[in-house]
């Protein structure tokens, strides 16, 4: 059984320092969320939201996409029943059953910012982040820095476990609303999708119906 998260205060989080690490590998990493302070339950990422984390011994930032998210009991034994109470019903007449659950979600590594000259790079990074990094929420500045070119979707594409159609749109949706509905850079997502799945017309008609301009 995975043990829960040590409990520390909440006082000296950097108010984006959402999640951490618990499992990681070459091309994404698992990561569960932190408790909040009062009676709810951890912020679950939205599917295809933009995460980072950052490598202290090399100093590289790593972005990646969330493509799955869960909240299960920190007990693998005994599963949740059905209640039938309100959250609010929840927490007067079982708080405890706040403390019994953990969110977790799978992030794809789709590039980094290299700590000594804060270039970026869309493809893997030398190695990903470490167990016990800090994950935050990407700044807005942040993705529109790294989502300047578009290599990031070829990677997208290739997640393995994941509806990868679904997860692209989601990411350049996001994207999208963070570029305050500039339709040029939409414009270039979509050639540049156009040109990867050139052979794959029913994939590239999949993806442009779930972007909505």
């Amino acid at each position: 059984m995975r043990l829960p998260l040590p409990q520390f205060s909440n006082n000296n989080r950097h108010p984006n320092h959402f999640a951490e690490v618990i499992e990681t590998a070459s091309c994404d990493f698992l990561a569960q969320c932190l408790d909040p302070e009062d009676l709810s339950f951890p912020a679950m990422p939205p599917f295809g939201s933009w995460v980072c984390s950052i490598d202290e011994e090399s100093a590289n930032k790593m972005f990646a996409v969330v493509f799955h998210a869960t909240t299960m009991p920190i007990d693998s034994v005994h599963r949740p029943v059905a209640l039938g109470l309100s959250l609010q019903d929840l927490r007067e007449e079982q708080p405890q059953i706040f403390a019994m659950l953990k969110t977790e979600f799978r992030a794809a590594i789709v590039g980094f910012e290299q700590g000594q000259n804060n270039k970026i790079y869309q493809y893997l990074p030398p190695r990903p982040p470490q167990i016990h990094q800090a994950v935050h929420r990407c700044e807005a500045e942040e993705v529109l820095k790294f989502t300047e070119e578009f290599d990031f979707l070829q990677t997208l594409l290739s997640v393995n476990g994941a509806p990868v159609e679904a997860l692209s749109a989601a990411a350049i949706r996001d994207v999208y609303k963070l570029r305050k509905a500039d339709r040029q850079w939409l414009v270039e997502a979509g050639r540049y999708l156009s040109v990867l799945l050139k052979d794959d017309y029913d994939r590239l008609r999949f993806i442009l119906n779930q972007i909505h301009p």
